[in-house]
């Protein structure tokens, strides 16, 4: 396993990303607040650039005590990365799929030193 240096880490602002290459591998380098997230750069739907696809965050449908919508909001802690052939959705905490915890896609780990961000391949 090698560590690739991405970027230093002020550089890269909440939601933004960097796509690198090792080899035949792309790969999203991203920043979620102040965490950095690494996934391959091929959707499990039908192959898309998933890592070219939208930050975004989670929308959540607000209830009333009798089970009606009275509106929706976006989350403050939940973001998720949108394929942007098909809109698949996937958690940046957990790689899977909003929907369905079996489809994920490929999560690199990623580290922080000195300021500096890498993810190790």
């Amino acid at each position: 396993m090698k560590d690739i240096y991405v970027d230093d880490f002020d550089k890269l602002k909440h939601g933004e990303r960097r796509l690198i290459t090792n080899g035949r591998l792309e790969i999203g380098v991203f920043r979620v607040k102040d965490a950095i997230h690494a996934f391959l750069n091929v959707c499990p739907h039908q192959g898309g650039p998933v890592c070219q696809g939208r930050v975004m965050p989670r929308v959540e449908e607000h209830l009333s005590d009798d089970m009606k919508s009275v509106g929706m909001s976006f989350s403050d802690d939940e973001f998720h990365l949108v394929c942007p052939w098909h809109g698949y959705e996937f958690k940046f905490q957990t790689a899977s799929h909003v929907g369905s915890s079996s489809i994920s896609i490929r999560r690199y780990a990623t580290k922080v030193v000195e300021g500096r961000v890498y993810v190790s391949v």
